[in-house]
């Protein structure tokens, strides 16, 4: 039999379980009144746990000891690198080159209201996971039952492999435009991206952390040279920043899209709910005392900084997407839009705008650039995808399993759409075929809107309690804006939805709309379900002083 010595439960602290043979068996640790519990390291494929949110890098990066301004910011600079990938993945690039193409610069203004949304949204799941001490998946645990638990992570999980199908579409055509590789081969090839993960695992988080803003800055580079010898107008793409009622105007339809749609697109591939997940549980890397006051502050604080620099080059990347659609091609000159048809654009002079641009394109460089951007990209959403995938898993309904093997799950499921994909389209034209793939990465992002409310609005419920937060409970201005972004995001995924299940054509149009209309209601009833309860559960967060406000009380009184 297991002796466990239960401290005060408003502390949070941690201690050895110890077996009837004196033999350390795991470790345990209270937070919020909860008793967490890990297990020691075994050769289980499936492990239960209840500990730490990835506990194998969980508080394991010292901060420096003199704490100035600049070495604090370095130290805390990272995580909001890998958040920031989720933001310029493959699924990003086709609305926001497409937005370009079709309305020059008019789509501007909705690349920024969405990524200020981004960097609330992930502001506040930051900020939650270095005051819990809890990931999002746990806390939504925490103050559920059982039956939602598993609905929310079977939820989550589709989100997480949609997200993936992009990454395997973007990562095996890169392959095939540099190497030449057939797609099919390709496809596979990117199940390997597995080994590069397992190698990352044993450097140490910081290095992960330094080569993925690495990669980014290459993607930032490419576009960055591409768009300036574009010679792109730039008055009128600061001018696209300012929002105006043509980003929701129904027409004119080009290319398929009309403003509207092309916005919703935008929005769609930007904000997405497995970054909440990942940086609530990356942002409590960084080894504080939690009962230093001072120390949590500085932690919210830097981690806050390098979240919007991190969001901000994320705007850059997605607003360089947009200008390169409406400066790098001539106007309605690119009929495929999919990865193969801007890559045989970038090489083509009679779609290109410059002269300048055309010279440079006939050595090849632009379109290899390209290519070389995409795969930088997919393998970046590689890394962050997995571990948000153990996030859930762990969270949800506390299992375990190698991140390797969990990889390894997550891509080969998510490379069956894209085999079928391509197999059914093999007696097509080649702009069938690419046209294929394009709906299948757009159509897997919907999957996306089934899951952001259940990430935002429990979110919004706990970072606004006091007794969860104390002194870090959102402020009156950021729940107003919260809450607006939260119903905003909600209404426009669930206003998209009888036009995406139309567009799938699997299904009749008499039977597609209302088989979109009866999933609305029942997101609407689920959703009502999950923020009841997690309302429920902070009540009790409250009444019980089990949170962050109890804990606050006592720092204060210790030190005084």
């Amino acid at each position: 039999m297991n002796h466990l010595f239960i401290l005060p439960r408003q502390l949070s602290c941690s201690f050895p379980i110890v077996s009837h043979k004196t033999k350390i068996i795991g470790e345990a640790f209270i937070c919020s009144g909860k008793v967490f519990l890990t297990q020691k390291k075994n050769s289980k494929f499936l492990q239960y746990t209840n500990g730490r949110s990835l506990a194998e890098i969980n508080n394991s990066i010292k901060l420096p000891k003199k704490k100035t301004f600049w070495r604090m910011l370095w130290a805390y600079t990272g995580p909001g690198a890998l958040v920031a990938v989720g933001y310029m993945d493959p699924g990003n690039w086709a609305t926001s080159i497409t937005g370009g193409q079709s309305f020059q610069y008019i789509l501007m203004s909705t690349i920024l209201i969405s990524s200020l949304m981004a960097m609330l949204l992930q502001y506040m799941a930051a900020k939650l996971g270095i005051v819990t001490r809890l990931d999002l998946a746990q806390a939504i645990r925490a103050r559920t039952g059982k039956a939602l638990g598993i609905i929310l992570w079977l939820m989550t999980e589709l989100a997480i492999m949609a997200t993936d199908i992009a990454e395997v579409i973007g990562a095996a055509i890169a392959l095939n435009l540099l190497f030449h590789i057939p797609l099919v081969p390709s496809v596979f090839i990117t199940v390997l991206d597995v080994l590069l993960l397992l190698f990352l695992t044993k450097i140490g988080f910081r290095k992960i952390e330094a080569l993925v803003s690495c990669l980014i800055l290459v993607i930032l580079f490419v576009f960055a040279y591409e768009v300036a010898l574009a010679n792109p107008n730039w008055h009128a793409a600061l001018i696209g920043l300012i929002p105006t009622s043509k980003i929701l105007q129904r027409g004119p339809v080009v290319g398929g899209i009309s403003p509207l749609t092309g916005s919703l697109g935008i929005i769609g591939a930007t904000v997405m709910p497995h970054n909440l997940y990942l940086h609530s549980s990356i942002s409590q890397t960084r080894r504080i005392d939690h009962n230093n006051l001072n120390l949590i502050r500085d932690a919210v604080k830097y981690t806050a900084l390098d979240s919007n620099i991190q969001l901000t080059l994320a705007f850059f990347v997605n607003a360089l997407l947009l200008i390169m659609g409406a400066a790098v091609f001539k106007n309605g000159e690119v009929k495929d839009s999919s990865f193969f048809g801007l890559y045989q654009a970038l090489s083509n002079s009679k779609m290109l705008s410059d002269p300048l641009l055309i010279h440079v394109a006939k050595s090849g460089i632009l379109s290899t650039l390209f290519a070389v951007a995409l795969l930088a990209s997919g393998q970046n959403s590689t890394i962050t995808g997995t571990l948000t995938g153990q996030i859930i898993m762990e969270g949800y309904i506390h299992l375990k399993m190698p991140l390797w093997a969990r990889r390894l799950v997550t891509r080969l499921l998510s490379v069956l759409p894209v085999l079928i994909c391509v197999s059914l389209t093999a007696k097509d034209s080649t702009l069938e075929q690419h046209f294929a793939l394009n709906m299948l990465m757009e159509h897997s992002q919907v999957f996306l809107a089934f899951a952001l409310p259940f990430s935002i609005f429990p979110l919004l419920i706990m970072t606004d309690n006091k007794a969860e937060m104390g002194e870090f409970k959102n402020k009156l201005i950021w729940q107003i804006l919260g809450w607006g972004c939260g119903l905003i995001l909600t209404f426009l995924n669930l206003y998209n939805l009888p036009a995406s299940f139309v567009s799938f054509h699997i299904f009749p149009k008499n039977i597609a709309k209302p088989l979109a209309y009866v999933t609305i209601v029942v997101i609407v009833l689920l959703l009502l379900w999950t923020c009841i309860e997690i309302y429920i559960g902070d009540r009790k967060v409250k009444i019980k002083h089990l949170g962050f406000e109890a804990k606050e009380e006592k720092i204060e009184e210790a030190e005084k």
